[in-house]
């Protein structure tokens, strides 16, 4: 037998299911696949790396990605593979990399500046081969966005789709899903995902049912309507018979943490009726979008270029808006900027509008409005709004998976901007390290099943998510004691400790808790 790697003396923990229990074997890599699994002390070719007191694992599945552009830019992916992650899911939140056509196409056109991305396409089929042209560090899975599909074929107008475009929408969608797609994601609090209604993405959900896919959503309230969003969410899923996935499922905002129990109860209900219901979640407390989600919905119809004519002329009616959603002016003090894009700006990461405002002699809206102005709409934000005890609660839930909500960035290079979340660095670690080993909220068992079976099923990743002899060697080696984030909110780009190695493909990407350099993600 000719294996290529040989981790010699871990603790395999093979993904397969919550209960698994860890035990010690060798494991063989051999071109791209698990070749062997056990004692292979009787094997004298390969390279031999010694991971004892190591937990060797599936790798990791991020269930909850938003790389669809910077893959183009820059496939090292590094701040991810660091993690130990090998496979992303993308496309969600209703936006992804395809399809693009007029109000969509013209809507990216700010993001491919940003990222300095000449290419232009309009198909999954064409960004995939464009990515594979490229090259790639981690496995890439998608699904198609409904904002992609509803702007490409009406644009960001606040109404119902006709019939034509609705017949225009299905067709769009059934492309997305003979190229490659896995599924149907909305964002019902962005445009122009929030001008649809309910009955619209149940008849696309019925035809991603059709090929196999599943539904997934960030809720039109994560907050105030999280209930009655949630009771939406389980009526497409069984008006359309399909599965459902919740994105980052949370409780925001002080005044609705008590609404965990409803919410669980009412998933609880729907999982035994037959209603397939899963969700992700990131370990932190804090969320991040762009600044302009604290907007009112009527501000973004039309496209950007119309939001920034209200944000000129229209600012007493988008302050009377904001004040009545948000009366408590408190809450300016829990919205930090991430992050800018011009120079002159770049000192307001890391700030607070309240500190801004404070800084700029503004009222906290009045300084809204400007950097918002000044930046072209493009600002990121962090908010301070959810409660440990529930992250804790929503962890433990058998249905829910870990997502990072992020990117794929790197230490360097034209994605190494701002101060963004520090989930794009230490998510997968803070789950292994706060959460299994410091806080016993899960055994690492039920962690890594999380990170890696659970997604692969409820995806349909063949061949993956776990350590199986015939599976993808895309495995994941760390140290138990000291596994940790070390990413903050002053300071995200650093690199978790105690992820030794990391292969993809059966080729190591991190070697020694070093980046190799490897590019041998493919798109899935």
């Amino acid at each position: 037998m000719n294996s290529h790697y040989i981790l010699k003396g871990g603790f395999v923990i093979d993904g397969k299911g919550p209960q698994s229990v860890p035990f010690k074997a060798d494991v063989a890599i051999e071109d791209d696949r698990i070749k062997a699994i056990g004692d292979l002390s009787h094997i004298k070719n390969g390279k031999v790396i010694d991971v004892k007191g190591m937990f060797v694992c599936p790798g990791f599945i991020d269930a909850h990605a938003h790389s669809d552009f910077v893959m183009l830019a820059d496939g090292r992916a590094e701040a991810k593979i660091c993690q130990g992650i090998t496979t992303e899911i993308n496309g969600n939140c209703g936006m992804s990399a395809a399809p693009l056509y007029g109000a969509a196409l013209e809507q990216r056109q700010k993001d491919f500046a940003e990222l300095d991305i000449k290419e232009r396409w309009n198909t999954f089929a064409e960004y995939f081969s464009l990515i594979e042209r490229r090259s790639i560090a981690v496995n890439l899975v998608t699904l198609t966005g409904h904002g992609n599909v509803r702007a490409s074929v009406a644009g960001y107008d606040n109404r119902v789709m006709t019939s034509d475009e609705m017949e225009q929408a299905v067709t769009l969608l059934r492309e997305s899903f003979m190229s490659g797609s896995r599924g149907l994601s909305t964002g019902l609090i962005y445009p122009p995902g929030i001008y649809s209604d309910t009955d619209e993405i149940v008849s696309l959900s019925r035809e991603t049912a059709i090929h196999g896919g599943i539904y997934t959503t960030h809720m039109r309230s994560e907050g105030d309507r999280l209930v009655e969003s949630v009771d939406e969410v389980l009526k497409i899923g069984r008006e359309a018979g399909i599965s459902v996935h919740i994105s980052h499922l949370k409780t925001s905002d002080e005044k609705n943490w008590h609404k965990i129990d409803t919410v669980l109860g009412r998933i609880a209900h729907a999982n035994k009726r037959g209603i397939k219901v899963t969700c992700d979640r990131y370990p932190y407390i804090a969320s991040s979008t762009d600044l302009d989600a604290v907007l009112p919905a009527w501000a973004f119809e039309g496209g950007n270029k119309k939001e920034m004519e209200r944000l000129t002329t229209g600012r007493k009616e988008l302050a009377r808006a904001i004040m009545e959603e948000h009366p408590d002016t408190s809450i300016w003090d829990k919205v930090v900027i991430s992050s800018v894009l011009s120079e002159k700006n770049k000192w307001m990461e890391g700030k607070s509008i309240l500190s801004l405002a404070g800084s700029l002699n503004k009222n906290e809206l009045e300084c809204l409005f400007d950097v918002l102005t000044e930046e072209n709409l493009s600002v990121g934000a962090i908010f301070f709004t959810m409660n440990e005890d529930n992250l804790r609660t929503i962890l433990k839930q058998p249905y829910t998976m870990i997502g990072s909500d992020s990117t794929a960035r790197s230490f360097n290079g034209i994605s190494a901007t701002g101060k963004p979340h520090p989930r794009g660095f230490g998510s997968f670690p803070r789950i292994l390290g706060k959460y299994v080993r410091d806080q016993n909220v899960l055994t690492v068992s039920e962690a890594v099943y999380k990170m890696t079976g659970l997604p692969a099923g409820v995806f349909k990743i063949k061949g993956r998510g776990a350590v199986s002899e015939g599976f993808f060697a895309d495995i994941a080696v760390f140290d138990p004691g000291k596994i940790n984030d070390t990413s903050e909110f002053d300071d995200p780009f650093k690199r978790p400790d105690g992820m030794h190695y990391v292969f993809v493909n059966g080729t190591p990407v991190v070697l020694d808790c070093e980046v190799t350099g490897e590019m041998p993600g493919r798109v899935l």
